[in-house]
């Protein structure tokens, strides 16, 4: 996966990851038209297929509801690193097939910056600083799961 990053910073919760007045809306594409649009006004136009999101610590916090990582899903964006998330968004993510990984070095990572994600390794490599930096991988049975699109459909490839 290598995208530009989007970076943000501690504590984004899901209402500025999507704003509630959209949760009328329930496909990722008709969400992603509004991701970020309070905290980063441009995103939903601009963000490419492949980018990735990059934040601080406790990215996902407040409410648990299922619309951020939709719409996050929506955009096209390959995967989240922050340095830690919401444990009920996380779980959310996961189920819905978005890869987080968790990295204690995101603030060495720009706005803008092309980085490119090894999600069963952990490592991320920054083509722009030429750094290289390491996040936890996903245990093999969670990496399953996001690479079937989801719980849901990893749940129906084991049953069939």
């Amino acid at each position: 996966m290598k995208g530009k990053a989007w970076k943000f910073g501690n504590d984004i919760d899901t209402d500025a990851i999507i704003p509630g007045r959209y949760l009328i809306h329930n496909t990722p594409e008709e969400l992603a038209n509004y991701t970020f649009e309070g905290v980063r006004p441009e995103f939903a136009e601009s963000v490419q297929l492949g980018d990735v999101v990059v934040a601080e610590s406790n990215f996902g916090c407040g409410s648990s509801r299922e619309h951020a990582p939709l719409a996050l899903k929506g955009s096209g964006i390959s995967c989240v690193i922050a340095k830690s998330f919401a444990r009920i968004f996380f779980r959310n993510s996961i189920n819905i097939g978005i890869p987080l990984l968790e990295c204690a070095d995101t603030d060495k990572i720009k706005d803008g910056d092309i980085i490119e994600v090894d999600i069963e390794t952990g490592i991320i490599k920054n083509h722009t600083r030429d750094e290289q930096y390491n996040a936890s991988p996903l245990p093999d049975f969670v990496r399953e799961i996001v690479n079937s699109g989801g719980l849901i459909p990893y749940t129906r490839k084991l049953i069939s």
